[in-house]
């Protein structure tokens, strides 16, 4: 897996959340690469792991959490361990998150052009007037019409689309090599999600920055990211490119995944969901997670955690159906109507 031109590599995470009720093993042996101006999608249901995994890449995980293993390594530099002063300099430098509501990101009490070249003057010792300048650059490079009189504006002075744009903003301004945008449209509604995907994707283009995109989405993804992690109870499952995971899926989770997304051909009044609750991750499983919702499951589900099987040089997947002694399975029927959307999407 690993690659020279990979930016950031996630080795063997294990994370835990101590609670009164005992240990939560939220984060389970997870590991992925992310390399440089690559979009990595990682999907998968609420609870998942998703959001877990990346704040822990940037130190902002919650106190009660628990980092009991696995390697960060940002530029072959180990993240993990950095003291809280450290992570504050390598935070919106090198590292900029991206939140899903832009209300809770920004500071109601002060004003857009402030909060958008505030980074510069923190990590890079900027002049204000300079950073002020910079701002301003920015602001019209996001797409905010009216960037010199609105720079003195207050968050609740723009809409919803426009905060999101602020938000990206402050992200991008440092030029970080990494951006992580946990469900940065989940709050818009679907003409300003497209605006807002399209206007990250020509600035990814324009800074050569990578993104780390988490989503429950998968409509998002089929036409944002160049790879996707399938994550489930705490471990990812199945990755490969977004071709490979839309068009040749081997995973029976994501396969409920693909079968889930509503299309304009979907004409039931209840949509396809994947039957079951995700498990109690104080006492996982002992085998595959995903084996009491998996209609596929082998009586070795139950027993023994599958490993990765490689279906191609970018492509794996943990799942016993991918074992040789194992009976053949196609995808359900509702993933080819699923892949003929996807395409669709990609087309325009």
């Amino acid at each position: 897996m690993e690659n020279k031109d990979d930016i950031l590599e996630v080795r063997d995470l294990k994370i835990n959340f101590n609670t009164y009720a005992g240990k939560i093993k939220a984060i389970r042996d997870v590991s992925f690469d992310l390399k440089k101006g690559e979009t990595l999608a990682i999907v998968g249901e609420s609870g998942s792991g998703k959001t877990v995994t990346t704040r822990s890449i940037m130190g902002l995980n919650a106190s009660n959490t628990e980092i009991a293993g696995g390697s960060i390594k940002f530029n072959d530099e180990e993240i993990l361990g950095k003291s809280e002063k450290e992570l504050s300099k390598f935070r919106g430098k090198h590292i900029a998150e991206i939140f899903q509501d832009p209300m809770t990101s920004l500071d109601p009490t002060m004003k857009i052009g402030r909060q958008i070249a505030e980074p510069l003057m923190i990590h890079q010792n900027m002049s204000k007037d300079k950073a002020m300048d910079k701002a301003l650059e920015m602001l019209k490079l996001v797409g905010i019409t009216n960037a010199k009189d609105r720079l003195n504006d207050y968050p609740y002075q723009f809409s919803g689309g426009m905060r999101q744009r602020i938000v990206i903003a402050i992200a991008l301004i440092t030029y970080p090599e990494i951006i992580i945008a946990d469900e940065p449209t989940t709050a818009l509604d679907v003409t300003i999600q497209a605006k807002i995907l399209k206007l990250m994707k020509e600035l990814q283009d324009k800074i050569n920055t990578s993104i780390i995109f988490i989503t429950h989405d998968l409509g998002v993804v089929a036409g944002m990211a160049d790879r996707v992690a399938v994550m489930y109870a705490g471990k990812i499952v199945e990755y490969g490119t977004v071709d490979e995971i839309f068009y040749n899926p081997k995973h029976p989770y994501t396969w409920g995944l693909l079968s889930s997304m509503p299309t304009l051909d979907t004409k039931s009044e209840v949509l396809p969901s994947i039957p079951g609750t995700p498990p109690d991750l104080l006492e996982p499983p002992v085998g595959d997670a995903f084996a009491a919702r998996n209609k596929y499951a082998l009586k070795i589900d139950t027993i023994k955690q599958p490993p990765f099987f490689k279906v191609s040089d970018t492509h794996y997947a943990a799942t016993w159906l991918l074992d040789d002694r194992a009976p053949k399975v196609t995808p359900p029927d509702e993933i080819v109507k699923r892949q003929k959307h996807f395409k669709d999407i990609n087309m325009k």
